[in-house]
């Protein structure tokens, strides 16, 4: 039989059973395929966006140890110990009584016109100057205060708000009874200038021994850090949140700390934090109004160096568009299988039609042969 005459007859019935023996196995393999890798790819997302947190929650860390650091090199400055050392001694010549009540004569006249020279020779100090100066190179540095042994302002920036000192859980905090202390507040929010920083209060010293002798406190502008953690975004639906340890938000796209928002992801990312595996992991899946978003997460560690920085950093997006180049193939897939059935499901139906077709014809042949032998 020459070659290009050769026929390859395969049973209907048989072209059905491969097809189903094969085609529909591995359609269900590819589902199951994708489905896995629906579930590696959020892993592999929700691993990257807890690296991205864990770098940002560095950068905070960092953010407030060198502010600290730069605070304290104002502390340590030769020329301020000197000057609290000489606003000291003028208490020395008087009795704690007489000293409280001089005191509390100043801050009476402070915010008026007879208060106004005691505020110019403050300001005009050369200590003064040289914080001053310490601002013109370092804007982050809003306002900055030396005070004495009692709190009280001896050199500035700008004018103190007032001249003895009441805000008694800052100074306490820096006095330490006595001991000197480090001092760092949470977030504060200023109406008037829109702006949002925290309080450093460094101790004093005096040379060659660790008396506390004063302390050198500053308010720092934060917003080149929240700009900073904002800016970094991976996707339309990304965003990155700065979260104090109650969930509100303090830094996060178009979010200030004055709005005092909670962070809906920030429900998830508890829960996960008062488990191993969830500190572990890095990171949650956080079903949510809108939908479920993948949430990586890192803790700053500033809360055991400073007890009021309780602050974690947020790294999210949305389920979906995160995972969208795998679910496309999972629709893909299912798309394949959904017609791989249909195809068998068609193909079978045609068998055991034709099948019945041919019963029938046989049938049909049977009777009209026994008609003519009895004929």
């Amino acid at each position: 039989m020459p070659l290009n005459s050769l026929e390859i007859k395969v049973s209907l019935q048989k072209l059905l059973i491969a097809l189903i023996v094969v085609l529909v196995p591995l359609n269900f393999i590819g589902l199951y395929l994708s489905s896995e890798s629906n579930t590696s790819l959020e892993q592999v997302i929700g691993t990257h966006f807890r690296t991205i947190a864990q770098a940002d929650a560095t950068a905070a860390l960092q953010f407030v140890n060198d502010r600290v650091i730069d605070v304290g090199a104002i502390a340590t400055e030769p020329a301020v110990v000197d000057a609290v050392m000489g606003a000291n001694q003028a208490y020395e010549r008087r009795s704690p009584e007489a000293s409280g009540a001089n005191i509390a004569k100043i801050d009476k006249k402070w915010d008026t016109p007879a208060g106004d020279a005691v505020v110019e020779a403050m300001l005009s100090s050369s200590v003064s100057r040289l914080l001053q100066r310490r601002r013109e190179i370092d804007p982050r540095l809003l306002k900055i205060i030396v005070t004495d042994e009692n709190g009280v302002p001896i050199a500035a920036t700008d004018k103190p708000l007032h001249y003895a000192p009441v805000d008694n859980v800052n100074w306490q905090a820096v006095s330490a009874q006595g001991r000197g202390g480090i001092y760092v507040s949470d977030v504060l929010y200023d109406e008037e200038s829109r702006t949002e920083y925290f309080r450093i209060g460094f101790p004093i010293y005096s040379k060659g021994s660790r008396r506390f002798i004063g302390a050198a406190n500053a308010l720092i502008d934060v917003s080149s850090l929240f700009s900073q953690l904002t800016q970094a975004q991976v996707g339309h639906s990304a965003r990155t949140i700065l979260v104090r340890e109650d969930g509100t938000a303090m830094s996060a796209p178009n979010v200030t700390t004055s709005m005092k928002l909670k962070s809906d992801e920030y429900v998830a990312v508890r829960d996960a934090l008062g488990s191993l595996q969830g500190r572990q992991a890095g990171y949650v899946i956080a079903p949510m109004r809108g939908g479920s978003r993948i949430v990586g997460f890192a803790d700053t560690g500033l809360k055991q160096i400073y007890p009021n920085l309780a602050w974690f950093v947020m790294v999210s997006q949305d389920e979906p568009e995160a995972l969208a180049p795998v679910r496309t193939l999972g629709y893909f897939a299912i798309l394949m299988v959904v017609i791989g059935l249909l195809m068998v499901t068609l193909l079978a139906a045609y068998f055991f039609l034709h099948r019945k077709q041919q019963l029938v014809d046989i049938e049909t042949a049977t009777t009209e042969e026994s008609r003519g032998q009895a004929a």
